[in-house]
């Protein structure tokens, strides 16, 4: 049995560092340029992986160097690739600005992660034997939705981050156990211009939902009112590519480890406090030795 089975996205970030964005027209130079590997649902695996948890990668990567270098990525952290299926798709790449001031502006290009659009035999198997299932939005949706089906009917428990940020069937929020989404996710889902109050109407149709808040940390709702807040680290931000989805492989990890909500989100906001004073996604994630250090 699997901790953690992620069913994600894989991506190359294409990652240019630059002070501002360009006006349409403008040409403007940036102060560097780096490849790091990226994708919501990889970015999770490895933040799950580096704190604790054993962890699967349903995913798919084009027969390409940049394919390869993403498996590589993961095997290096521990996470297990037999489930990353080799297509004949260019492999997905994210193109990231990443501003002076620490924030990011980031353009997808899905290439292999939208290519593969139902189950096979093995990677159902490995839903059912995992502890959670944790998925993103970019895989496609029907995917996603039977993947939830899935799990939900053999016990595992649900983690959807609903981003990008896209209409949902009921149904499979229904099927969600726990989500994670930041304050405009949450706004957008719900149709509310207030964050908080998109978290409760949202608790009303998934299970429990933590809203990411960035510097103003994180909001638990359930049953259609809000349950707590959770206190922000405050840090000096460098990059905050990644953050969201640090906080959400690190809290899974840990409740998968048998922890409490309580110091799951505790652990899981030290973690993507660490990562936005690093640059890039991936890379910028830190071990539990490094968050336990700081709890």
């Amino acid at each position: 049995m699997s901790s953690v089975v992620v069913l994600g996205s894989a991506n190359l970030d294409l990652v240019v560092r630059q002070p501002r964005l360009p006006q349409p027209g403008e040409t403007m130079f940036g102060s560097s340029f780096t490849t790091v590997p990226g994708g919501k649902g990889l970015n999770q695996a490895i933040a799950a992986a580096r704190t604790g948890a054993e962890v699967v990668f349903l995913g798919a990567v084009g027969r390409d160097a940049f394919g390869t270098q993403l498996r590589e990525a993961l095997q290096a952290d521990g996470v297990a690739t037999e489930g990353l299926i080799g297509v004949d798709v260019p492999t997905g790449t994210a193109h990231i600005a990443v501003l002076g001031d620490g924030e990011n502006s980031i353009v997808i290009v899905p290439g292999a992660n939208a290519a593969v659009r139902q189950l096979d035999k093995a990677s159902r198997v490995t839903i059912t034997r995992a502890r959670y299932l944790v998925a993103q939005l970019e895989r496609p949706l029907d995917l996603v939705s039977e993947a939830f089906a899935l799990a939900r009917a053999a016990g595992v428990r649900t983690v959807l981050t609903p981003a990008p940020a896209q209409p949902l069937e009921p149904l499979l929020l229904e099927n969600t156990d726990i989500l994670i989404p930041n304050s405009g996710e949450a706004c957008a889902l719900a149709g509310l211009d207030d964050d908080r109050d998109a978290a409760a109407a949202l608790s009303s149709m998934a299970g429990l939902v933590v809203m990411t808040r960035g510097p103003r940390g994180a909001t638990v709702a359930q049953g259609g009112g809000i349950l707590f807040d959770v206190a922000p680290r405050v840090v000096e931000a460098v990059d905050t590519t990644g953050a969201g989805d640090t906080f959400a492989g690190v809290l899974v990890a840990r409740l998968s480890l048998g922890e409490s909500l309580e110091r799951a989100l505790h652990a899981a906001t030290v973690a993507a406090s660490i990562a936005v004073t690093r640059p890039g996604a991936s890379t910028s994630m830190p071990t539990w030795t490094q968050v336990e250090a700081l709890l």
